[in-house]
């Protein structure tokens, strides 16, 4: 079996830093993921890639060799990629699980491209910007890294908590967040970074931990894990409805900023494709849209 491009981008990356934990930051994904990648790469192609031991990473010549031969075939998968999207004037938005339903037409519609999905889990907060699976993103600020995207705010919409229906607290109409700082709470992967803490209402903690009652890297584990009572979990007023399940029930909680749906893209991306995205969704009325939706 051939190696994906995907491997290619990795070993490139473990190659240019020649530090598998720095490589896997850079391409935001888990160390050990990295690490079974490439050890999978290399009995692919019946080669030895990097010399390892406890302090160093290094290039076997057979690794230089193909570090050589995957930037060829990188940049002319980019090159020939810009040309197939620029042709046909399809987008690839990345999602991840409880982003984008009902989007992607309004979208669409707004900007006048023709848009196609990418699904990204909770363990790739870039939703495929970083790998380049994705020309767009939409997703809930922060974005992982400011210096690397530029996004545009779509929409404002308060966080709710999900919990079981049978919690002390689901009686009331709201529940404020200083009653569920001591909660347990269905937390993102680690890799998820800022947008983990931002789910675990961090900003409104006052410097004090969450509890964690357990992980989930997507919707659906979230919500399994919300069943078995394991903690409850912050989420956006518009994506209640996808929680729906029986025993669980979802309220409002005060004494939380809003959350914010964002568009974003790759700061080195200038193709006229992308601005002018970005441009038609701001000044297209999409913003509006959604507000007078809301009422």
């Amino acid at each position: 079996m051939d190696p994906h491009l995907r491997d290619l981008r990795y070993f490139v990356a473990v190659a240019e830093e020649l530090h598998f934990t720095n490589a896997a930051q850079r391409l935001h994904i888990a160390q050990p993921t990295l690490s079974r990648q490439i050890r999978q790469l290399e009995r692919q192609l019946d080669v030895v890639l990097f010399d390892r031991n406890q302090r160093s990473v290094a290039l076997t010549v057979a690794g230089k060799e193909l570090l050589e031969g995957a930037r060829k075939i990188l940049e002319l998968w980019e090159v020939t990629n810009v040309a197939l999207q620029e042709a046909g004037e399809v987008l690839r938005v990345g999602i991840q699980s409880s982003i984008g339903r009902g989007l992607i037409t309004d979208l669409e519609s707004a900007s006048g491209h023709r848009l196609a999905l990418h699904s990204a889990s909770w363990t790739d907060p870039s939703s495929g910007l970083a790998g380049r699976q994705a020309d767009l993103a939409l997703m809930w600020l922060p974005v992982p890294d400011t210096s690397r995207y530029r996004w545009q705010v779509l929409r404002t919409e308060p966080r709710w908590v999900l919990l079981p229906e049978n919690h002390a607290l689901a009686n009331q109409e709201s529940i404020d967040f200083a009653d569920l700082i001591d909660e347990p709470f269905i937390a993102m992967p680690a890799e998820a970074g800022a947008a983990r803490d931002f789910w675990l209402g961090a900003d409104a903690r006052g410097g004090r931990q969450a509890k964690i009652g357990a992980e989930a890297a997507t919707a659906e584990e979230r919500l399994e894990a919300v069943s078995l009572g394991l903690g409850v979990c912050l989420l956006a007023e518009n994506n209640v409805p996808m929680y729906r399940w029986p025993g669980l029930t979802a309220r409002p909680v005060t004494g939380l900023a809003p959350c914010e749906l964002a568009v974003a893209w790759r700061a080195d991306d200038d193709r006229p494709t992308i601005l002018e995205f970005a441009a038609r969704v701001l000044e297209g009325g999409f913003a509006e849209q959604e507000a007078v939706a809301a009422q």
